[in-house]
């Protein structure tokens, strides 16, 4: 069993392997901990607070949480970067051949991490609102509560970003999805905006449109980020197969910049450009599940066969939305869940192809020996 991390090492080597790691997820914790307890203390002197809603303790930890959430993910990758350009070893798990991050992924890693912070948090106090209700915490309390809770987001996002997997990140976009889009129909000024399409909440000037705009762009970002992770694991020793994993990357980088575009261009105000984002994204998927067993030859016949059901799930989408059955928001809900869904098993296909490749290389190379 290994032993502690010395506190020199830890200073000078905070993510260099697993132990050290941990210590340093939980030294930051702390740290975190301790300002946001001393903030609360200050604001909450002498007063109870309510459990959710303005000037709430919930409120104070879901902002708080947020902020803590973006420095502590950007400092977290600075010091992997740091460690990266001066040769020493990590426990980072994002890095690898023919992908990095860029400062566009980081900032909008980083702000999606902080909104996922923000909207989980509001989401819990409501809840313990409604289960204790007309309930008050007293000013100490509060201040517990307030460090606590900034404490294990921060805790949190440390391991998250620097232990950044591709699987984690899909994970991440799927959170930062549900949570964004549910947040804008909950704070919709239009509750019948679902009797029109899903982009009716991005039309509006109210908290409900920001929301809705935001998450696409930064879902945009995101996506733009998995492409390179979903593809870098893909076979390119022969010229055929590089120009295939090429293609497949640069497909998935449209969607991507084609979800983003949804965002920038609300429907109210350009509606080309925005229909003709919306519908080059699903163009963009079918066209690469179609042409995926030829891209990529290696790629599991089961993955391959999930696509073409996905495909055929959205043209009879496409058809019960012409005949009147379905309206759009019935659609675009299903075909977006659909995408996303195989953008995640993309990233666990192509890493369980690169990991058997390594088995059979290792295989090979101990039976000549």
């Amino acid at each position: 069993m290994s032993g502690s991390v010395p506190i020199r090492r830890l200073l000078r080597h905070p993510v260099a392997s697993s132990e050290s790691l941990e210590s340093s997820a939980l030294v930051v914790g702390a740290i975190v901990f301790s300002i946001g307890a001393v903030v609360a203390l200050v604001a909450f002197w002498g007063q109870s607070l309510p459990i959710s809603g303005k000037g709430s303790i919930g409120q104070f930890v879901a902002i708080g949480s947020a902020l803590a959430a973006v420095v502590v993910f950007v400092a977290a990758r600075a010091l992997v970067a740091s460690d990266a350009r001066a040769g020493r070893p990590t426990a980072n798990g994002v890095e690898m051949p023919g992908a990095r991050l860029h400062w566009f992924d980081i900032a909008a890693l980083a702000l999606a991490h902080g909104v996922i912070a923000l909207l989980g948090w509001l989401a819990i106090a409501d809840l313990l609102a409604k289960s204790f209700s007309g309930a008050v915490v007293f000013p100490l309390p509060s201040v517990a509560l307030g460090g606590v809770g900034l404490g294990v987001t921060a805790y949190v996002v440390f391991l998250s970003a620097v232990k950044l997997t591709p699987m984690l990140l899909s994970l991440v976009l799927a959170v930062f999805l549900v949570t964004g889009i549910f947040a804008s129909m909950l704070s919709a000024t239009d509750p019948l905006w679902w009797e029109k399409n899903l982009s009716t909440l991005g039309m509006s000037d109210d908290v409900s449109s920001l929301a809705f705009n935001i998450t696409l762009i930064i879902a945009g970002v995101i996506v733009t980020t998995i492409a390179h992770y979903a593809t870098a694991a893909i076979p390119a020793n022969e010229p055929r197969l590089a120009r295939g994993r090429s293609v497949v990357r640069t497909a998935l980088v449209v969607m991507g910049v084609l979800l983003a575009c949804v965002g920038v261009f609300p429907v109210d105000r350009y509606l080309t450009a925005h229909n003709v984002a919306a519908t080059g994204m699903a163009v963009v998927f079918v066209l690469l599940v179609l042409a995926l067993p030829r891209l990529v030859p290696s790629i599991s016949r089961t993955f391959v066969l999930l696509g073409y059901a996905f495909v055929g799930v959205t043209v009879l989408l496409a058809v019960l939305f012409v005949s009147g059955y379905y309206n759009l928001t019935a659609v675009e809900l299903v075909v977006g869940l659909m995408v996303f869904s195989w953008l995640i098993v993309l990233l666990r296909t192509t890493g369980a192809t690169h990991r058997s490749d390594d088995v059979e290389a290792e295989t090979e190379f101990v039976a000549r020996a």
